[in-house]
């Protein structure tokens, strides 16, 4: 822009000076903004070169654009300077408005700063105006917004040198650089805000992009599931209602989709289950369990919680994951089932029968001699029996209970009379004449003779009794709630039963049976229970004729 007509402004200056204000709004990127208020202010207002120094992160300005010289663009573009300098060049010479204008007779103090500079040669000034090679113009840029501008954050600082006219700028180019100044920050500011906004739009759809893709992911691995997956509601009136399950859930369960919706895990699982399922945690929770299925059978299932968020700080569900564990849990009733059973007759053995006894059994018992002790105890919470245990007593009742579970104590018949005690009666039953089977008819036979012989007696019992083989040809049955001449006449009615004939290896063999009958009561130990039985059997078979002990 010519200066000799000041102030008088050629109308083309204007137009070209408006022309490069809409450029730098308009510019496509910050680059491009910062570039075009380089070329501006070279093209319309007419200096030799120019530089826009932007300030950083960190406070130092670099040297974000040149225009006008590619020699010195190539020298110092990329390169920065710190502010500590450039603070020091802004407080310097003089103050044109918000330009600061360092004559070359104060500048040459600033040739070794590190603020990134070129150099002019030139012929000294013949006149005052005219502009020298050393001297330096400067028009800080500062945020919009802030009337006064110097007062406001420094966002950069356009460099100026050598006026095409020779001459320092008069007050028409001092004001239409400092206007260009101030409408740069504008452009630059918004062309930052537009590259944030753009970085913020780019990685805004990255994420959702993200999202979609894990929401994808989420759902493929849900619905394609091998095993079972359910979504549930967490909180509210309806916590624990099934929202969305997948399809091996519902062919497990054998229920469809929209089926399922209406239940809760809790509607499904079986009733001796439901205690498993409470106490399972939400987060992170686990439980092995049985669920119905439409059929109206269960099937085991191994549940696993976790907890999803449907948004930031929005509703949470429970993501369910159910595997299908029947055929392992089958397994562990089978191996448990055998480690507790005798293999040839399907009843308990020996450790399954001593366990199921010692289960009945403390160690100390509340004694019939001590009633009167006992009911001037009662009414303080607790005394300690002789084997540690407290013990509660009801009055009148005869049961005594050592705090425990709620352990009931086991009391006996009197012996050689049936004074109405019930009690828990253990007979210990001995085959007769069954070594002889095994040794004329062999091992299949005397096989095939203890089968019948199981089948026969658990025949014979009540549901809640026990039938268990203790080995070789001995049998025991534990038969609670029995009085002294109840547990007789079941002995009589075992030994009828099995004294009928067997088939067995295509023939009809006759075994007969002993019976001792012990009594079980706190203060024994389950092998001493079995012992007292078994000697009470041995005293049986001793006082009977040996041609009476079987049947033939």
């Amino acid at each position: 822009m010519e200066t000799e007509s000041e102030p008088y402004v050629r109308l083309a200056s204007l137009r070209q000076l408006h022309q490069v204000m809409a450029d730098m709004n308009t510019a496509r990127s910050l680059a491009d903004t910062l570039q075009t208020v380089a070329d501006g202010a070279v093209n319309a207002l007419g200096y030799e070169m120019a530089c826009v120094n932007l300030v950083r992160p960190d406070g130092d300005l670099v040297v974000a654009a040149f225009s006008g010289n590619s020699a010195a663009e190539a020298l110092i573009t990329g390169r920065a300077g710190s502010r500590d300098s450039w603070e020091r060049r802004l407080t310097m010479g003089e103050r044109w408005g918000d330009l600061v204008f360092i004559p070359h007779t104060e500048g040459w103090v600033l040739d070794d700063d590190d603020v990134p500079q070129w150099y002019t040669d030139g012929p000294a000034p013949r006149f005052e105006d005219e502009w020298h090679p050393s001297d330096r113009l400067f028009a800080p840029m500062y945020t919009p917004g802030v009337s006064g501008g110097s007062s406001g954050e420094l966002l950069g600082v356009i460099s100026v040198d050598r006026p095409r006219n020779g001459r320092r700028p008069g007050a028409w180019g001092r004001e239409a650089l400092q206007m260009y100044a101030f409408q740069a920050a504008i452009a630059i500011s918004n062309a930052r805000l537009r590259a944030n906004m753009q970085r913020a739009l780019v990685r805004l759809e990255r994420e959702q992009q993200a999202l979609r893709a894990s929401e994808e992911s989420f759902r493929q691995a849900f619905e394609y599931a091998p095993s079972g997956m359910a979504i549930a509601e967490m909180g509210g009136d309806q916590h624990g209602r099934i929202l969305r399950t997948n399809d091996a859930l519902c062919r497990l369960l054998g229920r469809p989709a929209s089926a399922m919706r209406r239940y809760s895990f809790s509607d499904l699982v079986h009733p001796e289950d439901i205690g498993t399922l409470l106490r399972t945690s939400a987060e992170g929770g686990r439980a092995e369990l049985r669920l119905g299925r439409r059929d109206g059978s269960y099937v085991w299932v191994s549940l696993r919680n976790s907890v999803v968020a449907d948004a930031a700080d929005g509703p949470r569900f429970l993501l369910t994951h159910v595997e299908d564990i029947e055929e392992r849990k089958r397994r562990e009733l089978q191996l448990a089932h055998r480690a507790s059973h005798d293999s040839l007759t399907g009843l308990p053995n020996s450790a399954e029968l001593r366990s199921r006894l010692s289960a009945r059994l403390c160690r100390r018992p509340a004694q019939h001699g001590d009633l009167e002790s006992l009911d001037a105890a009662y009414g303080h919470p607790a005394f300690d029996g002789p084997a540690g245990h407290g013990f509660d007593f009801t009055p009148g009742t005869g049961e005594a209970y050592d705090g425990y579970d709620h352990h009931v104590h086991t009391a006996a018949p009197e012996d050689d009379r049936d004074d109405g005690t019930k009690g828990l009666a253990v007979l210990f039953c001995d085959l007769d004449g069954f070594k002889s089977i095994n040794d004329r008819f062999g091992h299949n036979a005397g096989d095939a003779v203890l089968i019948e012989v199981a089948r026969r007696l658990s025949r014979q019992v009540r549901d809640g009794d026990t039938v268990a083989r203790l080995g070789g040809d001995e049998f025991v049955i534990l038969a609670d709630g029995l009085g002294r001449a109840d547990a007789q006449d079941l002995a009589v009615r075992l030994r009828n039963e099995i004294i009928q004939p067997i088939r067995a290896e295509g023939r009809a063999v006759r075994v007969g049976a002993s019976f001792g009958i012990g009594w079980a009561h706190c203060g024994m130990t389950a092998d001493e229970v079995l012992k007292s039985a078994d000697e009470r059997m041995y005293v049986e078979k001793r006082s009977r004729p040996k041609q009476h002990r079987r049947a033939g």
